[in-house]
């Protein structure tokens, strides 16, 4: 067994980290947003060299950290939407030698934290060629959102959210008021939303890429129909 798939093995062992497809693993959190548990979701991926991209860093906790550890070393830390950077400080005196990542505007609201990267359109080239990305500009949490074309993954954060099954039966109480049914839908999206045709464009970029599987940070992951989830989501733009 190569140090790799020992490290995978040993991920697999731990609850911190769950697998989620061909060089994807995932850990769900309990997490509060202005008092409602929303829960949050980190995702991380192995990229070709054995380093790690870290999506939406979650409380980084001593199992969440020796899971992590056993998958390799993390090379890129990437806090995609404006309001997932509440531990990206204690990843970055963790891991001070990857690269950390802001989502545009991040970097001016937390300017306390050092960040090496704004990310964009463009993949950086410690990932290009292994995940794909658009800027999701049009919607107020300036997030950007990725595609894992090898395990046909899209990796959101705050674009398709979803609380309608979520454990607790006040935030499904919620997500009942809001008319949040599926991921990605009701009335506050609407709002959520602040150019339309630029929304238009952007989802519509999205679709063109393969995915089946949609790994959310607030919601249940999808296994299937991913792109056709997501073109649901935005019909109305």
């Amino acid at each position: 067994m190569s140090d790799r798939d020992a490290g995978a093995s040993a991920a697999r062992g731990c609850p911190a980290l769950e697998v989620a497809g061909d060089g994807l693993w995932t850990a769900t959190r309990r997490q509060r947003f202005w008092g409602l548990e929303t829960g949050t979701r980190m995702t991380v991926v192995r990229l070709g060299d054995g380093g790690l991209f870290v999506h939406c860093p979650v409380a980084l906790d001593r199992a969440t950290r020796a899971a992590v550890d056993a998958l390799g070393p993390v090379r890129a830390v990437a806090a995609a939407s404006l309001f997932h950077h509440l531990y990206a400080g204690d990843w970055l005196r963790a891991y001070p030698d990857a690269l950390f990542c802001a989502s545009p505007g991040l970097e001016k609201k937390r300017a306390d934290l050092a960040w090496g990267h704004v990310l964009s359109d463009t993949p950086h080239p410690l990932w290009a060629g292994e995940l794909d990305q658009r800027y999701f500009g049009a919607r107020f949490e300036h997030e950007v959102v990725f595609f894992h074309a090898r395990s046909r993954t899209l990796v959101c954060a705050d674009a398709l959210l979803d609380l309608s099954r979520h454990p607790s039966r006040t935030t499904r109480l919620v997500a009942r008021l809001m008319g949040n049914t599926a991921p990605g839908r009701g009335w506050p999206e609407r709002f959520a939303v602040r150019d339309r045709a630029a929304a238009r464009r952007q989802v519509d970029a999205m679709l063109g890429w393969d995915f089946e599987r949609i790994a959310l940070a607030h919601g249940t992951p999808v296994e299937q129909d991913g792109r056709a989830i997501l073109r649901a989501a935005y019909a109305w733009l």
